[in-house]
């Protein structure tokens, strides 16, 4: 940072007053705290911070490889970057996903094109934290639709509004989802950091496809008052950023009285079990996460390996069982709520059937459909009974049981196996993501950047007890350190 500093004021010294304001304009892949330090020093301004990425996102996702990240820019984000709020993100551009209300000029639809002509009438509680903190609101960012819930065959990354989503490090390939459009935004530098949500894996599958930073917190820490639901027992937002000191600026935002320590030795006594039988068996995702461990042993941690991690199968699949039951209740509450012309899960149904061609172009919409179907007092009753034995099995006797048998600080195991080539008549190709039992437990999951298998990116993964946030964190930090595994995506067309 200094000598980024250094060479700055080297150039601006020898340049021409006319090319002054463009060398203010930040390096590519500038992180948030390389942007606050800049903008601290006054060697640029949150306008010219604005317009590097708003041109970024022209030349990148607009055309050249047409990402399609960004389902809409925020239209007075110039009128914003002249007058935002001091603060600890101040002047600093943030996207969110398109399932996340904003009370200004932008729509919030999760990708479908049933909800946009009515606008929510507030913020949603995060988006009111960022601008407090002084962030300018850039855009929107694509997803999969209705947050992957819609269908059995989806296209991640693909909605009926934003159009497909692509993995910038290679355009065939899946970006995964559904918070497809903020990792992909994050990873080619189209702003420093983006909010995802997730349910199961939604921030960690696409994060580590894309080859950064995700971070899914402790259900709860951060308000979900505005996001447009699927379960409120594993619906959570989180940051998606190039390090994890960024996402830790972030959590001090989005959650009230959340801090987090990075210390240089976070690793150095950290007693961590490896979970084998969630790391797959792709050999040369396995040959990096064995290079990782070394690694991890050199810096001081304490590797514990082949922790059993019990009940897993049987905790996915009763919150599976409950998770259709709870959408139609929690999606029902949110669009009546809401208002507009689409205000319960069966006119969503309908809405989708009367406009097919736009919507349903390539899969359907089964998963709502067999939703609809659960709403019985009974059905409930059993999807509520199914929801508690599944915490019960994926935390206190799943996660826990396991860190306790060995007196673990995190379960580790890499977050997944390279996404597939995208084909939007079969759907997604579903390789392997450790998501599942933090998910269901409600418990803090962090992917970071590991490495790359055949020019595809692949993470790391730190899994911790509930309230465990800022530790996950700091040992994620310390890995970041000792590994300096994300690179900047080549845009390769195969």
């Amino acid at each position: 940072m200094k000598r980024r500093r250094l060479l700055q004021s080297a150039a601006l010294a020898l340049c021409p007053a006319a090319c002054v304001e463009k060398l203010r304009s930040p390096l590519p892949f500038a992180t948030l705290a390389d942007l606050a330090a800049l903008l601290e020093a006054k060697n640029t301004t949150p306008l010219l911070l604005a317009e590097h990425f708003l041109e970024r996102i022209a030349r990148l996702d607009r055309s050249g490889p047409r990402l399609s990240a960004i389902i809409e820019l925020n239209p007075e984000v110039k009128t914003i970057a002249a007058s935002c709020k001091p603060g600890l993100l101040h002047g600093l551009p943030v996207l969110i996903k398109d399932n996340i209300e904003t009370a200004d000029a932008m729509q919030t639809t999760a990708g479908s094109l049933a909800l946009r002509n009515h606008k929510p009438a507030r913020d949603a509680a995060l988006v009111s934290r960022l601008r407090e903190a002084g962030a300018i609101i850039l855009g929107k960012t694509n997803l999969s639709e209705w947050a992957n819930i819609r269908s059995p065959d989806s296209t991640s990354g693909w909605s009926a509004r934003g159009g497909l989503t692509r993995n910038p490090h290679k355009l065939t390939h899946s970006a995964s989802g559904s918070s497809s459009g903020s990792a992909v935004a994050v990873a080619a530098g189209l702003a420093p950091a983006a909010i995802g949500t997730e349910t199961n894996g939604s921030i960690i599958s696409p994060a580590s496809a894309c080859g950064i930073v995700g971070f899914k917190p402790t259900v709860g820490l951060i308000s979900g008052a505005g996001i447009i639901p699927i379960t409120h027992h594993q619906d959570t937002a989180g940051p998606m950023t190039l390090t994890v000191r960024d996402a830790a600026m972030l959590m001090q935002v989005l959650s009230k009285d959340f801090s987090a320590e990075l210390p240089h030795d976070a690793l150095k006594g950290a007693r961590l079990g490896v979970l084998r039988k969630q790391s797959g068996k792709h050999p040369q995702v396995l040959a990096l996460f064995e290079t990782a461990l070394q690694k991890l042993r050199d810096a001081g941690a304490i590797i514990i390996d082949s922790v059993e991690l019990p009940n897993t199968r049987e905790a996915g699949s009763l919150s599976w069982k409950a998770m259709l039951i709870e959408l139609r209740t929690d999606l029902n509450a949110y669009l009546e709520q809401r208002g507009g012309d689409v205000r319960a899960l069966a006119e969503l149904i309908a809405f989708n059937e009367k406009h097919r061609d736009a919507e349903m172009p390539h899969f359907g919409q089964e998963f709502f459909e067999q939703a609809e179907q659960l709403g019985t007092p009974e059905i409930i009753a059993a999807g509520q009974k199914a929801r508690q034995l599944a915490k019960k099995l994926a935390g206190p006797e799943g996660i826990d049981a396991a860190l306790q048998a060995h007196g673990l600080d995190a379960l580790i195991c890499p977050t997944n196996d390279p996404v597939g080539v995208i084909d939007l008549e079969k759907g997604d190709t579903n390789e392997r993501v450790a998501s599942t039992p933090a998910a269901v437990a409600g418990y803090p999951h962090l992917t970071v950047p590991m490495g790359f298998v055949n020019s595809l990116p692949v993470g790391f993964s730190f899994i911790g007890t509930a309230g465990a946030d800022a530790r996950m964190l700091a040992l994620g930090h310390g890995f970041e350190q000792i590994t300096l595994a994300r690179r900047p995506p080549t845009f390769s067309a195969g």
